[in-house]
């Protein structure tokens, strides 16, 4: 039985909820029918990388906390040949969001996004703009910002993303196991982003999620598409996560939730028995 370190934050609390431990909880209880299971924070990786087969990095919060150590891993993986799961070859959030520009400089469906003034001609002429760090996530740094507070809120070092306020008539969720889509998740209500639903993808709504997991092009892994939908009816991304995306399990069927964690535990077990390794991680 291959033996799998699996890389959470128990305590991690996101908006004061305590279901993301939650979920890794229940993860692992299905995993360990296949895997001998040890449990590490991601600060203590180190120390378990070398007796593992495979690293599944899960629900860890945003790596901001403790960057130079994530950085560390990242370096690890590849001096050290370690294999990781995710592989650590996407081009979304793993790496920050500067991918969020690069994409809209590229034309693709997304809230348009500067990190500099310079460009502010890009994004529409809106009154009120959002800013996040480009390293965040869960919403941590989120702040609007009024078009005549620009100016002060934007620093030279191009650590934020600058977005205009897009009024949108919900955000919904893609989620995808392997570059295969697995099942949707929606906010009917805009100002109860957390409280999900179920949703039922429409073929545009899947070929538009399905081009960003294609650019994306990740080796193996989960990876969930985040988009709104604007009032004109089009879906923007919100943002790419393909490092450790919550899952939002515990809203699922039963049904759903069996068969992802059964996709799951197949691709895990390929990966752990495979003789290929990551040899190129990008830049954090």
């Amino acid at each position: 039985m291959k033996k799998l370190l699996f890389v959470t934050d128990l305590y991690y609390e996101a908006k004061g909820s305590r279901v993301y431990c939650e979920e890794d909880i229940y993860l692992t209880s299905q995993l360990r029918k296949d895997f001998q299971i040890v449990i590490c924070h991601p600060e203590d990786m180190e120390n378990f990388e070398a007796d593992c087969d495979l690293i599944l990095y899960r629900n860890v919060g945003p790596v901001a906390r403790f960057k130079e150590k994530y950085q560390a891993f990242r370096n690890r993986i590849i001096a050290n040949e370690l294999k990781t799961y995710n592989s650590f070859t996407g081009k979304g959030d793993m790496n920050g969001k500067q991918y969020i520009i690069d994409l809209t400089n590229a034309n693709f469906p997304v809230i348009p996004t500067i990190d500099t003034l310079d460009d502010l001609h890009k994004l529409p002429n809106v009154e009120t703009y959002i800013m996040k760090p480009k390293d965040g996530a869960d919403s941590v740094g989120f702040e609007f910002v009024s078009k005549n507070q620009l100016n002060a809120k934007v620093d030279s070092n191009k650590s934020m993303l600058i977005q205009p306020f897009v009024d949108f008539e919900y955000e919904v969720s893609f989620y995808f196991i392997d570059k295969v889509f697995q099942y949707a998740l929606y906010a009917p209500n805009k100002d109860k982003r957390w409280e999900l639903k179920a949703y039922v993808p429409t073929e545009e709504d899947l070929a538009f999620a399905q081009r960003f997991v294609d650019w994306n092009d990740l080796d193996w892994g989960i990876e969930r598409v985040d988009a709104c939908r604007t009032k004109e009816g089009n879906l923007l991304l919100v943002e790419h996560e393909d490092l450790n995306p919550y899952l939002s399990l515990e809203l699922l069927s039963p049904e759903i939730r069996d068969n992802f964690v059964e996709t799951l535990r197949k691709s895990l077990l390929k990966v752990s028995e495979s003789t290929q390794t990551v040899l190129l991680a990008k830049s954090f």
